[in-house]
């Protein structure tokens, strides 16, 4: 299984970007999916995830409300948009599969992991 990141860049506070995560494998539908991240200095940290039917998502406290977590099960992708975008939103953002169909929140729940995207919120 892989998993490619894409759509990381660089905006102004109160801005939006929207990630993407293309997962191979004819199995994606079977499983949950998250977002993670990891800003320098710190401890890669829980963002968002969604079961394989899109009836559960999960949500950090400090993204509630901002982001929004969505699959796309016909094209294998998972989806963060990410909007009122704040400087402490700086980090690399890691998408990775669950071990089953739920939403997870704990990292140890999760099998597989991308490369990571970078994205950087200016004041």
């Amino acid at each position: 299984v892989q998993l490619v990141e894409s759509g990381g860049g660089s905006v102004q506070a109160g801005g939006s970007l929207r990630l993407s995560c293309v997962a191979s494998g004819r199995t994606f539908n079977m499983y949950g999916m998250g977002w993670f991240r990891q800003a320098p200095g710190k401890e890669r940290g829980f963002v968002a995830a969604i079961s394989w039917s899109t009836t559960e998502t999960l949500y950090a406290d400090s993204v509630k409300g901002r982001f929004t977590i969505s699959r796309d099960n016909a094209k294998n992708t998972v989806f963060l948009q990410m909007s009122s975008l704040k400087p402490e939103d700086t980090a690399v953002y890691y998408c990775a599969r669950g071990r089953g169909g739920s939403a997870y929140s704990t990292s140890r729940q999760f099998d597989y992991w991308g490369q990571g995207t970078q994205v950087t919120v200016t004041s």
